[in-house]
């Protein structure tokens, strides 16, 4: 009986007693087929009460707080308590998950609803922000989420009558909510007059807009739109918990026990008093209504639920009882009958029958019960209460018998004895008391010796002996009736016990985890006779167990339900019902007893995993039922993928540059050269599976380091997909055999899909796994592709791949998974296997349901390493860690067939039959069945086909990866290497590279192109660098870590890692000479140049020996390094050698003696050394990253004609620097391909060819090297340099100052108009409220505080406090933003319109009646606009606008109605916004310290992607006209070009080349604006005037001096393809031309504005017409043909703007501004009439007859001016201050 298997016996639910009344309100319904539905604890009960059944969801695993039914009533969400809780949408007829909604939400889901097509649901949380999600449950995806309010909410709506409506209440609180894009905005509700501000606790709507809501005094408060209008007083005396909303009209019930029915309108129709009917008792509480047709639903407080009948309404029905609010622990089975009773902390004692299911009797008490137990013929139950004293009662008619109180503590166990003489007590002050039941309950005796209080005791069979379980773990025996305690272990070893429900000794060792409290488990019952046990502990389980159980961390069943505690469990007195209580959640479940070997008739197995009748993952066994693991899978199960330095650090360190160089210093200049890779040798096998295929033409695609790679087999070429940052880990196919998608390794690592033609990246899913993706898999269909992460949940996510959104993700396993699995038959199933375990699951909306796959009787649990789906949709196949194939039918297997030797690592399914290939070197054919196999290939040397590429290292390598496809078996093994099996058996080889282990020595052949490199993994391998193939391999004794040819390439020189070396023939590779004189690993090794005479052997012992090669003796060492010997290289004459050591110091010996040298740098650079691979030393000072440790450049080597210098480093970067490299940080070109660590590099003898290796990676890179004019050198990214200003090509003032617009201080201290909360004139003002202190716009009067003087150009505070005025108009605005904004000036309607904005107004006027219409919902300055340009979104524009939450509004320029609001990502401010060529997609630029780019869908205001866009100010971003993908972004000093792949943005740099006139070199420029042309060329305006043109991402030309200062604006025309710029001209030029699509010929365009400088900040062209806007707001029209300008509208310039004074008499006004003008207005003509410059003014006045104006200026003088001719009459300078007012 000792082992630790699960009991074959089950438990089923069959009933749960109790409803949840208490802390819930509104959740108990009838469902479309008239059954109820209702939670208790952590289940869904669906009651159905005719035939008196219940179905239960247990798809959650805590309590229940919440549920919604959906308006067709079949679908139910219910939400949950917890740290993490989710929702769950399920069906209530199939009680399937039809949709979990999770990461929401904190603490719990207080209340749910359904909008009225039941597409949407809302929910708010029981955080402190009460955080409000609106959800599309069906995705599983939120919508839109804000923060719902200060305090509880309590319920929430979606309003059924009005679109996009929703409706919160809580405490002292009701808000109006409307969805518009992404954005929740609030109303609050105003009480005014009508009501008291007083607490909301339930929402009914009706017709036009009217809302009603229930309240804590007992009225009903009726709103329209967000105003009381009436109250309904006093509905009821008390709370008003619940209102339902029925066809006939609305029910509420309260706190007074009444139900009350209302008609349409709210007029009262009938009143029930459930508490005065016959079932009522006093303080009956309602907490849930719901009204159908004849029938009223009531559930109480108490866990009553009443059906009442509209007829008989002092009748009503009591459908469900259970305990009220309060713990449950106790709870006795009668010995004869099938009934039992339970007592609670509500002072009840109920008795129930366990075969009705229902409540026998029930009598209250005077304190709260914690034990109770039935005598031996269950005519007496005895309860033990909280004060210490315990009552008996008859069982008939629960009658007194007797009281008695001899503790003060409370009674936590009494049981009677067998014979029923006794009755024994224990209590929580440690002693058990024995009482004579024949002498009247007189107590004989006393129990003590425990040291802590009582848990559980038992009686023996002959009731002699008593086991007392004590807090502290004690188990003690005593004798009984005396008390006396019984030490003697043969005696104690003979008792037969009565009972077991002790939770310590030894036959229940097992239900113990291996390190747990023992105050974890609440109860237990043993059951003898079916040798089982069932528990019930702190975590909500009720688990089953063998008995006795001897071995701790035995496995076994769990069953869920309970939320929190298991307080009890007992079997019924026939063993056939299994009982258990739950503490928190006072619920009483009732289970089905199924013994072994019975079947289970009316099983439905879609209990959701609820059942878990597994040897369940939770037991810590020490897996003696488990098949032994293989070496390799333990080995794989412990890889962590942990790095000390990610890629993504880089950024960080980068930053650090500018603060290490000193003043004026520059950074070298980067190489002209380039290199391209050419070839990787190595497949990545030791640690992946399933990673190799072939595409649609043949190819084959795999990986090895950061690299995907397609191959070719019949020219043996390569193409690279080089986007991964890190390791790729694991690699998939799309279905149609042309997208691959590829995962890595990282912090937060991406996966990769890419295209295998194009090699370019079509979509990059980001954001949901950690450490690394261990599997991937494409769907069925394609459409989703489900992956695997390395964290410790190994947690899954589904994603819609295109569109890079997350579908759903749940955790996976504690253990490692090896591999993911769609089923190809059905959509939404999916299967993972990993260590010890396989696991089924079913995608249920944003979340998943699992099933653990049954082994039963047909094999061990096993390790399953590969899985693959035949024919039939309900047969799986999977590969075991033992080489077994295990054939599962649905979640069970059905049989296990012995396959190989050895782990079974893959698997594939052909159209007849299977092909699997094991650790033993074996690959097997088998028929469809798995009966027989039909053939088995043996990978050895025998079978390789003659004149294959490459040679064999080991026979039989573990075969990692097996496909079948164009004829032949595709194969990769552990050994990194790629075999074809052709089907007749001869073997190709196709690819090589070094198995697992770090690759650190790297050699090239001093005249032949070929390398020879060597690992940890003990072999030598010559490659040849121009056929691509390894040549020749020798397997050596130990780890080797450097390697070197001599000079004639006749023999190799090897250096091992225990301080050995050996030489060995370069053309046979047999050993000719062998050292071993160092204890550590050779770090390097190098012959003399010709004739080869000494070798140098450099050691980590900090010593670099020198042999002479012909005499095999050691002539010389060379000392004085202070840490280990990193590198060495020898002069060109033999006698000088200079080494590196791992404490940054380069030293110098003379040879063969070794002799310290000391070299100044000069001597250095003259020397001839034979070969340069060092890191130190001032010729490669620049090579060296910002804040590097000494280990971080790890090899370089100087071409051979010392020109350029190649460099290999931690990140996995190869660079390129011209040699010498003086200076820090010099620049360079960078290629990306390694992963980790580059170990070494070595440029080939004729420089033609750069090898280098990866350490962690194991690949071997070929690069080949070009001349210096092959610029197309492949990724060279040139690491962007932050240029200083001076060489940027001057500066200019207005980009400057907009550059360094800082615009949080222009943001309102307190924002105008809030973001959340009322508009200021809907606010209910108490007395001491200031009144706002001015009012401008009236609809939206917002508020200015005095002191931030940043006011726009249309008000100005007026000292006095201004009663409300309701009634103005805004009519008319002058001005325009012109100084910090840019592209905001738009034509609309074909010319007839233009669009623009000024301070927070978008403004839209007509050019003909100069009408202007406004939007006027933004709460700030706006600074951006676009107009959507597609004709399916006419007049759509975005506005953007500056804040600390910012928001972009999208709306109808003709009705002004808003279409979407974007809020949340951006922060400070958005600076430009831009619609995609589709129309559907927005992209939003911010002013944050990232400059971060989003896309958005505006319609449902979902986010596609993001990224930050760069280090400093982006200017303008702009999508390609003819692109729904591709964008640009212009700003200081750099050009993106981006792409939106998936749900991640790709930004390539613009590629700067000399296409300047001789050498001049092209620099950078701060670039201001874009323009398009056809076949991706793309135009950039910069600041010094020249215009770049683009083609892709690289510079073709420049366009010089198009303009004489910034180019400011350009515009694509986009029916003729011309192109407008506009720029800062002086007089005379022309500051807005007009050119052709090449931008080769140009027509410029005078303004006349009479200024000396004119600054176009905006052009727009329609119709022959060009628009034009100034940095000095104002407005022109050019005319095309005749040349005319005609000015629009114009306003004051930049600064702030104070002076305002009306026109006594003439409708006219003048205005004084920091920009120096003083102008006069017409109000009627709404026109400029007159304008003077006098200097910066403050405040203006008219004189009383109107004809002077009186002007005070900053500088403290005033002047007098006549208002006809605007002459100066006089001025004066008294004060030297600002004036502020003059009268």
């Amino acid at each position: 009986m000792a082992d630790k298997t699960a009991p074959k016996s089950q438990l089923r639910l069959e009933w749960v007693y109790g409803y949840r009344g208490h802390q819930c309100r509104n959740n108990l319904y009838y469902t479309a087929s008239k059954e109820i539905v209702y939670f208790v604890a952590g289940v869904g009960v669906v009651y159905n009460s005719r035939e008196h059944k219940q179905k239960f969801f247990l798809g959650h695993d805590d309590d229940i707080l919440s549920l919604a039914l959906h308006p067709e009533r079949a679908l139910v969400a219910t939400g949950q308590i917890g740290k993490e809780p989710y929702i769950c949408v399920w069906d209530s007829y199939s009680m399937q998950t039809v949709s979990i909604l999770k990461d929401g939400h904190q603490n719990g889901v207080g209340a749910m609803s359904f909008d009225r097509e039941g597409n949407r649901l809302v929910s708010v949380g029981l955080d402190q922000h009460s955080t409000i999600a609106v959800w599309d449950w069906r995705k599983g995806k939120i919508i839109s989420t804000v923060r719902g309010h200060s305090d509880r909410v309590l319920d929430i709506q979606f309003n059924i009558f009005q679109d996009n409506t929703i409706v919160s209440c809580g405490v002292k609180h009701i808000k109006f909510w409307t969805l518009c894009g992404n954005a929740l905005t609030a109303k609050k509700g105003v009480f005014g007059k009508v009501g008291d501000i007083q607490t909301i606790l339930c929402l009914a709507f009706g017709q036009d807009n009217v809302t009603y809501s229930g309240t804590l005094s007992g009225d009903v408060y009726i709103w329209s739109a967000n105003n009381l209008t009436r109250v309904v007083e006093g509905a009821h005396q008390g709370s008003i918990y619940s209102m339902y909303m029925a066809d006939e009209g609305f029910a509420t019930g309260g706190k007074d026990g009444c139900v009350r029915l209302w008609d349409a309108d709210f007029k009262p129709l009938t009143k029930m008093d459930v508490k005065e009917t016959q079932e009522g008792y006093p303080g009956l509480t309602v907490r849930s209504v719901s009204w159908r047709g004849e029938r009223v639903l009531v559930g109480t407080q108490d866990s009553e639920i009443f059906e009442i009948s509209v007829q008989q309404r002092e009748k009503p029905r009591c459908l469900m009882q259970g305990h009220a609010e309060g713990e449950l622990w106790a709870l006795a089975v009668h010995p004869k009958r099938p009934i039992f009773a339970t007592a609670s902390d509500d002072c009840t004692v109920r008795i129930w029958s366990n075969l009705d299911q229902e409540i026998l009797s029930k009598t209250t008490l005077d304190e709260p019960i914690r034990s109770c137990a039935f005598n031996a013929d269950g005519s007496h139950l005895a309860c033990g209460m909280a004060d210490g004293s315990f009552k008996v009662l008859k069982s008939k008619d629960l009658s007194e018998l007797t009281h008695i109180k001899d503790r003060k503590e409370v009674l936590h166990e009494m049981k009677y004895s067998p014979d029923g003489n006794y009755l024994a007590v224990g209590s929580n002050d440690n002693y058990v008391d024995i009482y004579s039941v024949q002498q009247h309950y007189k107590k004989v005796g006393q129990c003590s010796g425990n040291s802590s209080f009582i848990t559980h005791f038992d009686w023996s069979e002959d009731c002699k002996y008593l086991q007392t379980n004590s807090g502290a773990a004690e188990r003690l025996f005593f004798r009984m009736p005396t008390g006396k305690q019984c030490t003697n272990k043969e005696e104690i070893r003979s008792i037969h016990w009565h009972s077991w429900t002790c939770v310590l000794g030894s036959e229940v060792n097992g239900i113990w985890e291996k390190y747990t409290d023992t105050n974890d488990v609440n109860a237990v019952d043993a059951y003898f006779g079916g040798e089982v046990v069932v528990t019930g502990d702190d975590f909500g389980l009720v688990k089953l167990f063998r008995f006795p159980s001897l071995k701790k961390g035995a496995k076994f069943r769990k069953y869920v339900g309970h939320s929190a505690h298991v307080t009890n469990v007992r079997f019924s007195h026939d063993k056939q019902k299994v009982i258990t209580t739950g503490g928190g959640d006072h619920a009483v479940f009732q289970w089905r007893f199924i013994p072994e070997g019975m079947t289970i008739e009316d099983d439905d197995t879609h209990d959701q995993g609820a059942y878990v009748d597994s040897n369940s993952e939770d037991s810590d066994s020490d897996l003696s039922d488990v098949g032994e693991l293989d070496s390799d899978i333990e080995n794989e199960k412990q890889k962590t993928y942990d790095r000390e330095v990610y890629r993504e650090d880089m950024a960080v360190l980068k930053k650090n540059i500018k603060n290490q160089m000193k003043p004026g210093e520059k950074r070298g200049k980067a190489p002209t050269q380039g290199l391209k890779l050419e070839f990787i040798h190595g497949y990545r096998g030791y640690d992946c599976r399933n990673n190799l295929f072939y595409t649609q033409d043949g190819r084959v695609v795999y990986h090895v380091a950061a690299a995907g790679i397609v191959y070719k087999r019949e020219t043996n070429k390569q193409q690279f997909y080089l986007g991964h940052s890190d390791d790729i880990l694991c690699l998939c196919i799309h279905p149609m055999k042309d997208y691959i998608a590829t995962g890595q390794i990282g912090r937060e690592p991406p996966i990769h899909i890419w295209d295998a033609e194009t090699l370019k990246t079509i979509s990059i899913l980001k954001g949901a796994h950690q450490r690394g993706v261990c599997a991937v898999d494409f769907s069925a269909d394609g459409k989703r592709l489900a992956s695997v992460g390395l964290d410790d949940n190994h947690t899954i996510v589904v994603w819609d791949w295109k569109k890079g959104e997350k579908l759903a993700t749940t955790r996976g396993h504690k253990d490692k998974i090896f591999v993911i699995k769609w089923n190809p038959h059905e959509q939404n199933k999916l299967v993972t296997v990993g260590v010890k375990h396989i696991k089924f699951w079913t995608q249920t909306g944003g979340g998943f349901t699992s099933n653990r796959g049954t082994f039963g009787n047909v094999a061990k649990l096993d390790t399953m390493m590969c899985i693959t789906y035949g024919k039939s949709p309900d047969l799986v196949y999977t590969g075991g860690g033992n080489g077994k194939v295990y054939i599962w039918s649905g979640n069970t297997l059905s049989k296990a067939v012995k396959a190989h030797d050895g782990p079974c690592f893959a698997m594939h399914s052909l159209d007849k039959g299977f092909v699997t290939g094991g650790k033993d070197g074996m690959v097997a054919l088998w028929d469809e069945t798995f009966e027989r196999c039909l053939k088995t290939y043996a990978i050895k040397r025998s079978s390789l086909t003659p004149g294959t590429r490459g040679v064999l290292v080991q026979e039989l390598p573990a075969v990692r990866a097996i496909i079948l496809g164009h004829g032949h078996i595709l194969v990769g093994t552990k050994n990194s290497e790629v075999l074809e099996i052709d089907k007749s058996g001869p073997i190709n080889i196709l690819i090589q590279g070094h198995k697992e282990g770090e690759c650190w020595g790297l050699a090239t052949h001093p005249s032949e192109p070929q390398c020879a490199t060597v690992s940890d993994d003990k072999t030598l391998r010559i490659w040849d660098l121009r056929e691509h193939r390894m040549l020749n391999c020798k397997i050596l004794k130990k780890p080797a870590r450097c390697v070197c040819y001599s000079p004639d390439g006749k023999a190799i020189a090897i250096g091992h890692k225990d301080g050995s070396f050996v030489v060995v023939n370069g053309d046979t590779l047999e050993d000719i000479v062998a050292f071993h004189q160092r204890k550590q690993e050779i770090q390097d090794i190098r012959f003399s140049p010709d004739p080869g005479k000494y070798l140098a052997v450099a050691s980590h012992d900090n010593f670099i020996d020198i042999y002479n090669v012909l005499s095999s003796k050691r002539v010389g060492i060379c000392k004085g390094h202070s840490s280990y010997v990193t590198h060495i290289d020898w002069d060109a004459r033999g006698k000088l050698i200079v080494s590196n050591s791992g404490a940054k110091e380069q030293l110098f010996f003379e040879a063969p003696r070794g002799h310290r040298q000391t070299m100044k740098n000069a001597q250095i650079e003259s020397q001839s050394w034979a070969s340069w691979t060092g890191v130190l030393g001032h010729t490669s000072e620049g090579i060296w990253p910002p804040c590097s440790d000494v280990t971080d450049v790890n090899a370089a080597s100087l071409s051979s004609d010392r020109s350029l210098l190649a460099t290999g480093d931690d990140f996995g970067f190869v660079k390129v620097f011209d040699y010498p490299v003086k200076g820090k940080f010099a620049k360079h070109k960078k290629y990306v391909g390694h992963s980790a660590h580059v170990t070494n590099v070595r440029w080939s003898h004729d420089d033609r060819y750069l090898v280098s290796c990866g350490g962690d990676d194991t690949s071997v890179m070929v690069w080949s090297h070009g001349g210096a004019g092959d610029v197309s050198g492949g990724q060279g990214d040139s690491d962007d340099s932050d240029t200083d200003s001076e060489e940027e090509g001057g500066y200019d003032s207005d980009v400057a100052r907009e550059k360094n617009m800082d615009y949080s201080t222009k943001t309102y201290t307190k924002s105008i108009r809030e973001n959340t909360g009322v508009k200021p004139h809907l606010q209910d003002y108490d007395d001491d409220l200031d009144k706002p202190s001015v009012t401008r716009n009236a609809p939206q009067p917002p508020r200015v505080k005095k002191a931030d003087p940043a006011l726009s150009s249309t008000g100005k505070p007026s000292k006095r406090k201004i009663q409300q005025v309701q009634d103005l108009q805004l009519d008319y605005i002058f001005g325009y933003r012109g100084f910090d904004c840019r592209r905001n000036l738009f034509y609309l309607n074909d010319g007839t319109d233009i669009i623009y904005h000024a301070a927070g107004a978008g403004i839209v006027q007509n050019l003909s009646s100069a009408h202007q219409s406004f939007y006027l919902e933004h709460t700030d300055d706006i600074i951006c606009l676009a107009v959507n340009q597609h004709p399916k979104f006419r007049n759509v524009v975005a506005t953007g606008q500056i804040g600390s939450t910012p928001e972009v509004n999208i709306w109808d320029a003709s009705t002004k109605e808003t279409l979407s609001v974007i809020r949340g990502f951006h922060k400070k401010g958005v600076c430009c916004v831009d619609f995609s060529c589709g129309g559907k997609l927005l992209l939003t630029v911010g002013i944050d310290d990232d400059h971060s780019l989003a896309v958005w869908r505006w319609q449902d205001g979902s986010k596609v992607c993001s990224a930050a866009g760069h280090t400093s100010r982006i200017f303008h971003a702009e999508f390609r006209p003819d692109s729904d993908s591709a964008f640009v972004t212009v700003g200081v000093k750099h050009v993106k070009f981006w792409t939106i792949a998936g749900g991640e943005l790709i930004g390539k740099k613009g590629l700067l080349a000399n296409v300047g006139e001789g050498d001049e070199e092209v620099k950078m420029q701060t670039m201001l604006s874009i323009a398009f042309g056809a076949n991706n060329m793309t135009y950039t305006g910069a600041m010094n005037g020249d215009v770049y043109v683009w083609k892709n991402t690289s510079l073709v030309r420049i366009v010089k001096k198009a303009h004489n200062g910034p180019v400011f604006s350009m515009y694509t025309t986009l029916r003729d393809g011309l192109i407008v710029t506009g720029g800062k001209e002086k007089q005379g030029g022309g500051p807005v031309k007009l050119w052709d699509q090449d931008m080769k010929r140009c027509r410029a365009f005078q303004l006349d504005t009479g200024q000396e400088v004119d600054v176009v900040k905006s052009v727009a062209r329609s119709k022959g017409k060009i628009l034009i806007g100034t940095k000095n707001s104002e407005f022109l029209e050019v005319n095309e043909k005749s040349g005319s300008t005609q000015m629009i509208t114009c306003g004051h310039a930049e600064g702030e703007l104070w002076g305002l004074a009306v026109h006594p008499q003439l409708e006219r006004f003048v205005t004084a501004s920091d920009d120096g003008t003083v102008r006069v207005w017409d109000i009627v003509n709404k026109n400029m009439l007159s304008k003077i410059n006098l200097g910066a003014a403050r405040s203006a006045h008219f004189s009383h007859d109107g004809q002077l104006i009186a002007v005070g200026l900053k500088n403290g003088s005033f002047a007098v001016i006549q208002a006809e001719s605007m002459r100066i009459l006089a001025q004066k300078r008294d004060r030297n201050s600002i004036i502020n007012d003059v009268r």
